[in-house]
């Protein structure tokens, strides 16, 4: 399902990889009120990519890194308890996630976006769905992902395909 925007764009952005690090970690548990009637958010068709950069320069480097190497020791909750901000780069999760999770997780913030995988986690990732419009998040997404080697697209590109083809 990739999308053509100059470059193949399948979509991205993962501040959802501290949730894949705090399930080895026991940082979260289960929640029985998800919010399962919720529509799936989909990439829409055109993105502008060059947006996306200047976008996530603005409102996501502070934290990501402008190289999005995120920051030191983002495996390991800090003194507060919270996970680093993950890297975005091809080291980091954000590839391992459907565009489902990365948009929940930039939109809402990563509590609201686990919560509504029937996840009880704190998350330092802040909601920018009163700050960004959903377009803006999808350009920011669409940016992270045109860094990554082919190979981490692709592999992504499956996973969003996996995760609309279930309907979640």
């Amino acid at each position: 399902m990739n999308r053509v925007i100059g470059i193949v764009v399948a979509s991205s952005a993962a501040v959802a990889a501290g949730a894949i690090v705090a399930v080895g970690t026991g940082l979260f548990s289960r929640s029985a009120s998800a919010h399962q009637d919720r529509p799936v958010p989909v990439m829409p068709a055109e993105v502008d990519i060059e947006q996306g950069a200047i976008l996530y320069a603005q409102s996501c480097a502070a934290c990501h890194g402008t190289e999005l190497q995120g920051q030191p020791n983002w495996r390991s909750p800090g003194a507060d308890g919270l996970l680093p901000a993950p890297p975005h780069d091809e080291s980091g999760h954000t590839w391992h996630h459907p565009d489902r999770v990365l948009f929940d997780y930039t939109q809402l913030g990563g509590r609201e976006a686990l919560a509504l995988q029937g996840l009880d986690f704190e998350s330092g990732m802040p909601a920018f769905g009163d700050v960004l419009s959903n377009q803006e998040i999808w350009n920011i997404l669409a940016y992270i992902q045109s860094t990554w080697p082919e190979r981490q697209r692709q592999m992504q590109a499956a996973r969003t395909e996996g995760d609309l083809a279930q309907g979640e």
